[in-house]
C-alpha cells in the first residue's frame, strides 16, 4: 500500500501592505476581478508576479 502524502511542517507567508499613494490603483479590486476572470486565487496570481519579477530581476 503506498505511504500516504505528509504536509509540509511549515508554509512560508507573506503579508502585503498597500500604500495609501498607491490606493488610487485599486489593487485589490483588479486582482479580484482579474482572479474571477482567470479563474485564479489573488494569492495564485501574486506569487505568479513574485516570481517572474525574481526571474527577471536576477537575470541583470
Amino acid at each position: 500500500m503506498p505511504r500516504a502524502r505528509q504536509a509540509p511542517k511549515t508554509l512560508d507567508k507573506i503579508s502585503v501592505y498597500i500604500p495609501e499613494k498607491k490606493a488610487d490603483k485599486n489593487v485589490m479590486e483588479r486582482l479580484r476581478k482579474l482572479g474571477t476572470k482567470k479563474d485564479r486565487s489573488i494569492n495564485y496570481m501574486v506569487v505568479e508576479a513574485i516570481i517572474q519579477y525574481l526571474d527577471r530581476e536576477e537575470k541583470k
